[in-house]
């Protein structure tokens, strides 16, 4: 009798394809006989297939027939900071994640898939739900911090798996842009072009790596150059413009001296600042300097224009899906040509416009969009 122990559930799909190297959509050649498989490619899914024990059952077959042609992004639903009435309905925007997921849909438009798009709560984690989704889904895109890594590698383990911002590795491609050379060009920037010594970092969300990453960028340069940086509990923001709203309020309320210069983790809580700073009667940049990270459309229409960091926040989707694409259909013989890249990095710039004391933008590049 065998006595070897049986897996609690049955091999996918997914499993046949992970095991043999290659491509679901290989598999579904391989066991519907369709488009000729090279014999390689045929040996490898069928010891794949006797090694696993794999009994394409009807729902199976019909998975292996064709693909669903439709991706699954996840991403989580922040509710920001009330500030008493002026940001409240500002604590759900969506815009980043808006830009982000619209480059997605750009893309899978053009290779015929579908997206199906969901949320969960900034405290949630859901994994049962999200494997439903999974099953739904040929892939899977998680924006920042959706589930842990645990939560990742499970799922990555049932459909290709592509983060955003996230740790990457294994089974799992991330996509996130170049946030720390950036962080410390602007540090460079308010130190030394503008001479100022004595400047803050407002986060975004504690278990945001991207938040991480510039915080950490910042600090470390602005200290390397001689110069102070506040950071820690005083100055945790979530994101939101409301969040950054309550940080300056408290801290006047307090009657903490504020520091010359404040770099904010995104465009929305250097709004919020902003705002702030003017219901006081501190003039930007002239009493503080205020920057952000994202370039969001509104940055330059402020008053004064916002000075920031411009990811390509469209490209990132769009790449994003095209890694996700490449795992879903890649065709190959070979195990490590189907290996996803564990980390995609595109590259930001510092725009330097009138908040951090820069004259104003000229008017011809005011009118052009950026890219993605």
């Amino acid at each position: 009798m065998d006595t070897r122990s049986k897996p609690d559930t049955p091999p996918t799909i997914y499993d046949v394809a992970r095991r043999a190297g290659v491509s679901i959509a290989s598999v579904s050649r391989v066991l519907n006989g369709r488009d000729n498989p090279r014999p390689a490619t045929r040996d490898r899914v069928l010891n794949a297939i006797a090694e696993l024990g794999f009994v394409p059952d009807g729902a199976a077959r019909a998975l292996s027939s064709r693909l669903k042609h439709v991706v699954g992004v996840v991403f989580r639903r922040v509710y920001g900071t009330d500030d008493g009435g002026t940001f409240a309905d500002e604590s759900e925007s969506l815009l980043f994640g808006d830009q982000l997921n619209r480059g997605i849909e750009i893309v899978a438009q053009r290779c015929g898939f579908d997206l199906l798009v969901c949320s969960v709560n900034i405290d949630e984690r859901m994994p049962n739900r999200i494997t439903t989704i999974a099953g739904k889904c040929d892939g899977l895109i998680l924006h920042d911090q959706v589930l842990s890594a645990a939560g990742i590698a499970a799922i990555a383990r049932t459909v290709p798996v592509v983060t955003l911002a996230g740790a990457g590795g294994g089974a799992v491609s991330n996509v996130r842009s170049d946030s720390a050379g950036s962080m410390r060009e602007l540090a460079r920037h308010l130190v030394m072009d503008h001479g100022y010594g004595r400047l803050a970092y407002i986060a975004g969300h504690a278990d945001s790596p991207d938040n991480v990453v510039r915080g950490r960028s910042f600090a470390d340069e602005v200290h390397a150059l001689g110069a102070e940086c506040l950071t820690g509990p005083a100055w945790q923001g979530d994101y939101s413009a409301a969040g950054g709203v309550e940080i300056v309020r408290g801290l006047i309320a307090l009657g903490a001296t504020l520091p010359r210069a404040i770099a904010c983790a995104n465009d929305q809580t250097a709004l919020g600042v902003s705002y702030a700073l003017a219901e006081h009667g501190l003039d930007v940049p002239g009493d503080v300097a205020v920057t952000g990270f994202d370039d969001l459309p509104f940055a330059r229409h402020l008053r004064p224009q916002l000075t920031t960091v411009r990811q390509p926040i469209q490209e990132i989707g769009a790449k994003a899906f095209e890694v996700l694409h490449t795992m879903i259909t890649a065709d190959s013989a070979s195990a490590d040509a189907t290996e996803p890249p564990a980390e995609i990095v595109l590259p930001t710039r510092l725009i330097r416009r009138e908040s951090c004391g820069c004259p104003p933008e000229p008017a011809a590049s005011r009118l052009r969009r950026p890219i993605g």
